[in-house]
């Protein structure tokens, strides 16, 4: 029971890591990290993103626009787009690392210890991929947020407000932050199970060891 417990959230905690990861790839490359509404019209949608910014009009429809310059964005911008970089691919590594240790792969079966460090290392990869995931997404909301609040600003002047891409981005983030510690509850809170070759040597010995008394007490 307590081997299918220990695969069941190791399968839960892989998964969840998974949906994480695509989720952050996802954040990466979406255009609705910020989005306003022009008061005078209605019908026009702006949104930014890492990447481009976007503008949605009923008539025409949604048309993008790449950044020109990479020196040019503001500096939560810059520095999103390498933490998001790093959090893809440490979570693609995480995946790799972690699936070799899982206990359904028949991969290194007599090899425990290897696999359960390499469980704990795809753990430890996935909740740094959840850390530098949360950082820009949570980054970027509190410049908006100050933005938004900035009395500097002339009220008719539109405000940037929170777009989808940003709670996509925190559930990702905390999803891989849960996949990895579950990923190393299974590794260091349960003990693996032995191979098979193992499970016929345990069976074995006390069988022997009540061969060899029987024995004992006939001669005595």
């Amino acid at each position: 029971m307590a081997l299918v417990f220990r695969a069941v959230v190791q399968l839960v905690g892989i998964s969840l890591s998974l949906l994480g990861w695509v989720l952050s790839c996802l954040t990466n490359y979406l255009p609705q990290w910020k989005n306003f509404n022009l008061d005078l019209n209605e019908m026009e949608n702006w949104t930014m993103g890492l990447w481009q910014a976007c503008v949605f009009q009923e008539e025409v429809g949604m048309q993008c626009k790449d950044f020109e310059s990479f020196l040019g964005l503001p500096a939560e911008l810059r520095i999103s787009r390498v933490l998001m970089f790093l959090s893809n691919g440490l979570g693609l590594l995480g995946l790799l690392v972690s699936g070799f240790g899982l206990d359904c792969l028949r991969i290194g079966e007599t090899q425990r210890d290897v696999k359960k460090r390499l469980l704990i290392l795809g753990g430890i990869l996935f909740w740094t991929a959840g850390v530098t995931a949360l950082v820009p997404v949570s980054w970027v909301a509190h410049v908006t947020v100050q933005e938004f609040w900035d009395e500097r600003i002339p009220e008719i002047v539109p405000r940037w407000e929170f777009g989808e891409a940003l709670f996509i981005g925190w559930f990702a983030g905390f999803s891989l932050l849960l996949g990895g510690c579950l990923l190393n509850w299974a590794a260091c809170g349960t003990q693996a199970p032995l191979a098979s070759g193992h499970y016929a040597v345990a069976e074995t010995q006390p069988h022997h060891l009540h061969l060899e008394m029987k024995t004992t007490h006939l001669k005595l």
